[in-house]
């Protein structure tokens, strides 16, 4: 597995690398917001820990741009705990985010969950297993889960990874109210060590790029409980 990572405080790039080197990693490091996005956008990576505050472009520019080309798993760091911040993070496309300091271990276990959930998806669509394969459709938007498409009367919308499994796993339950661990364990893995309020924002994010945007009802909050998309 090849991940890269772009962090200028070299102390911690320094430490990153030997351990993911440590863990069987081949690891490339840059300072560079500029040089990171070149390098990910030149060669195949499996993943990408990006530190927030970076010389020449920030880690969000970054993130923003590499997602025009790339669904390639991306871990934040950043040395500020604001919700803003990780909400902006997430925003943009990454797949978790990790505030500094943090304890190795934790920085690995949340690789291991990214490359195992991206790993899993590839699997699924280059297998084209026939259980998920198919349409999932709610009045005009249709979701083809074998393509991992998305449209709402013939536009495209564009989702990041776990956005789309959250309203996969919606649309494979309509009428059944599913709790926030439920969705949690099926959208992030079931040894995610991430916020345990990660899926309302990704629920607030489903909402913002199509409830609003098209002014539908599709999901519905159930008070104490979880989600449902109901006929």
């Amino acid at each position: 597995m090849k991940i890269l990572v772009v962090e200028d405080e070299e102390k911690i790039a320094r430490f990153i690398e030997l351990e993911l080197v440590h863990e069987g990693y081949e690891v490339t490091k840059t300072v560079s917001g500029r040089e990171g996005l070149s390098l990910a956008e030149s060669n195949q990576f499996d993943l990408m820990v990006l530190d927030v505050m970076l010389p020449e472009l920030n880690g969000l520019e970054v993130l923003r741009r590499l997602r025009k080309s790339s669904e390639m798993p991306v871990i934040m760091l950043t040395a500020r705990d604001a919700v803003m911040d990780k909400v902006s993070g997430l925003d943009a496309g990454a797949d978790d985010y990790i505030t500094k300091p943090f304890a190795i271990e934790e920085l690995l276990a949340r690789i291991r969950v990214a490359l195992k959930k991206h790993g899993s998806a590839a699997n699924v669509e280059k297998d084209a297993m026939p259980d998920l394969a198919g349409v999932l459709t709610y009045e005009k938007l249709s979701v083809d889960v074998v393509k991992r498409t998305v449209i709402y009367d013939k536009e495209p919308v564009s989702l990041t990874f776990r956005e789309f499994e959250l309203l996969r796993e919606l649309l494979e339950n309509k009428n059944i109210v599913l709790s926030r661990d439920t969705l949690l364990h099926k959208v992030c893995g079931y040894d995610y060590v991430g916020e345990t309020n990660v899926i309302d924002v990704y629920v607030r994010y489903l909402r913002s790029k199509i409830d609003d945007k098209y002014g539908i009802k599709m999901i519905q909050t159930v008070r104490c409980v979880g989600y449902v998309i109901r006929e």
